[in-house]
């Protein structure tokens, strides 16, 4: 069976991850809280390579996308919504928790960074949903 891509919505979904973590971590959200219990300073983060986190990012958030449009399918869009919650938190979520426990990270940092990634795949199963029909 020929599994099918739905590539615009694999690249808008992509291109929904920078607006939804442009507000997520943006100081009126969870930057603030991100940085204190990632133990990052506001200097460490002005001084980072943004080209290297904005191509780190483009890419992988790419790869992603069309990684779970191909595992939706020609999905609709309410069973592609439910595919992306249980991928953000189930999934992702659920393996950063392992990492987290195993490193001593705070609870809060697997909230913020957890809680991105539910909502960043419930995006994705959302715009690839639709844009395969409702």
């Amino acid at each position: 069976m020929e599994q099918q891509i739905n590539f615009l919505g694999a690249f808008l979904a992509a291109l929904s991850t920078f607006v939804l973590g442009a507000l997520w971590y943006s100081p009126a959200l969870f930057g603030k809280s991100w940085m204190r219990l990632s133990g990052l300073s506001e200097e460490a983060v002005a001084s980072a390579n943004k080209l290297k986190m904005i191509g780190v990012s483009a890419v992988w958030s790419l790869l992603g996308a069309f990684a779970f449009a191909a595992f939706l399918g020609e999905a609709k869009f309410g069973p592609s919504i439910a595919a992306g919650v249980t991928a953000g938190l189930f999934w992702v979520s659920g393996a950063f928790a392992i990492n987290y426990a195993f490193e001593q990270k705070p609870f809060g940092l697997w909230l913020v960074n957890g809680g991105y990634h539910t909502i960043q795949f419930t995006l994705f199963g959302a715009i690839i949903g639709a844009m395969n029909g409702f």
